[in-house]
Formats: structure tokens, sequence, C-alpha cells
């Protein structure tokens, strides 16, 4: 069903309705990683164990401002509610590390994949070299060859001229025969 369609009809919605919240989900993300970072920090225990000191003090003392008596439970109802901030907070982030690790654990092995497939690549292409270079002509056996031929030569050349024929099928075989030996 083509998009000008489904506008036309009458039971699918415009738009969403209620005023639902619109937010970014990778800036609520962030913005919990950095407030989980921070609960874990010593800079975070030293200001809170300075702001329940400072307010049992001033709770204790005999000052006039003894708003929260001796059980502390506004400090208690105040511990219980970073508690439950706290906790998904951290879970927050817990998540979205597990999630970054995930991807970079899924590239590892891609990449590891695609090493392994070029190493075995190149592994064929240097048997596919050490073969072909077993057939390649060698200095030695060059040398011999051509050693072979200046004989020959030099036999055509110092023979008389009604010897001069064509070398006869012995010599021919000689040849072969020195060749592959």
């Amino acid at each position: 069903m083509s998009e000008s369609s489904a506008r036309q009809r009458l039971d699918t919605p415009r738009a969403t309705r209620g005023f639902g919240l619109r937010f970014d989900v990778e800036a609520v993300g962030a913005f919990s990683e950095r407030i989980a970072r921070f609960l874990g920090t010593g800079r975070y225990l030293a200001i809170q164990t300075i702001v329940v000191v400072v307010w049992i003090a001033l709770n204790i003392g005999v000052f006039a401002f003894q708003w929260d008596p001796y059980p502390f439970i506004l400090l208690n109802l105040a511990f219980s509610t970073q508690a439950a901030y706290a906790a998904p907070l951290i879970l927050l982030a817990q998540n979205r590390q597990e999630n970054r690790d995930r991807v970079s654990l899924e590239e590892d092995r891609r990449r590891a994949e695609q090493t392994k497939a070029d190493t075995e690549f190149l592994a064929r292409e240097l048997a596919s070299l050490r073969l072909a270079v077993g057939e390649v002509v060698t200095r030695d056996y060059l040398r011999r060859e051509l050693e072979e031929l200046r004989e020959l030569i030099t036999d055509l050349g110092s023979a008389p001229d009604g010897d001069r024929a064509a070398p006869s099928k012995a010599d021919g075989s000689e040849r072969r025969s020195k060749r592959g030996g």
C-alpha cells in the first residue's frame, strides 16, 4: 500500500496520539553513563560522606536547625531515592557498554575471518609460486645446454665439407638423454 493511500485511510492515525515525550536515546544514555561513572569515583564517596557528617552534625548539635531528628528518616529517604535512581542509571550504562562490546566483538570476528581468508589466499599463492619456480630453467641446466650447443657447433665447424650433413637422429637422442640426466 502506498504512503498516500495509507494517509487517506480512516483507521490509520496520521500521527501519534497524546503528549508523547520525545527524547534522544543516545543523549539520555550518555548522561546516564556520566552519572554512573561519577557514582563510582572516590570524589563522589568523599562528597557524600561530608554531606552525611554535616547533616548529622546539624541535626544532633545544639543548633536550631534540627529538621531531621535522631533516627534521620529524611536522610534515609534521600539515600533510598538516590539508590532508586542510581541503580537504573548504572544498569543503562552497563547495557550500553555491553552493546559496544558486542559490536566490537563482531567487528573483531569479521576482521579475524578476513585475515584468515587473506592468509589462506597468500598460502595458496606461495604454493603455486613454489611449483612454478620448480619448473623454471636453472642456471646450471641452461649452462649445460649452451655448452652442448657450443660443442655441436664446434663439431659441425671442424668436420670436413662432406660430413656436414644434418645431425643424425642419434645425435638428437644423445641430447635428449643428456637433458634428462
